[in-house]
């Protein structure tokens, strides 16, 4: 436990559930866009997959995770033909 303390006081810190869950759904949506995208000629869609697979590890705030997650599958949805 004092290893743990020790991590938080250098501010590295556990990712709560929440982060968990949305980093795993936002990666299966990406994964799925991503593979559409490759089977239609359609870049945006292959990028946007790509986006969606890799920003939570730029991302370290839950609600942003989920905001930008959220923003992503919309433009998603919007440009899915």
């Amino acid at each position: 436990m004092n290893e743990l303390k020790q991590l938080e006081a250098l501010g590295l810190v556990l990712p709560s559930p929440a982060y968990i869950l949305g980093a795993i759904l936002f990666g299966i949506i990406g994964y799925v866009v991503f593979r559409r995208g490759r089977k239609l000629p359609d870049s945006m869609l292959t990028w946007s997959g790509v986006a969606l697979m890799l920003y939570p590890y730029a991302i370290s705030q839950t609600w942003l995770l989920w905001l930008l997650g959220i923003a992503l599958c919309g433009w998603v949805y919007a440009q899915w033909k």
